[in-house]
């Protein structure tokens, strides 16, 4: 049995962050699998399957963090309000 998480994060900034993670993309475990990906270009989708629950709670855990990492660093390079 497999498991999936997905996740859609709508922000003007989604081409800036795919591009920021998606260069991690190759750097996945055995037991789970890792797809980031625009669905448009104001929404970044990440997609986290894997083979059992721990190995979903892993992933989700590094992906998500390298997201909010990825969304801070933004953040101090761009500030609100300044043009991206």
């Amino acid at each position: 049995m497999t498991h999936t998480a997905r996740f859609r994060f709508a922000t003007p900034d989604a081409r800036a962050l795919y591009l920021s993670v998606c260069q991690e993309m190759g750097d996945v475990g055995e037991r789970s699998s890792v797809r980031v990906g625009l669905a448009d270009d104001d929404t970044l989708v990440l997609e986290v399957t894997a083979s059992d629950i721990p190995a979903l709670r892993a992933a989700l855990n590094t992906w998500l963090r390298l997201i909010t990492i990825a969304v801070e660093m933004r953040e101090l390079a761009v500030p609100s309000g300044a043009a991206p």
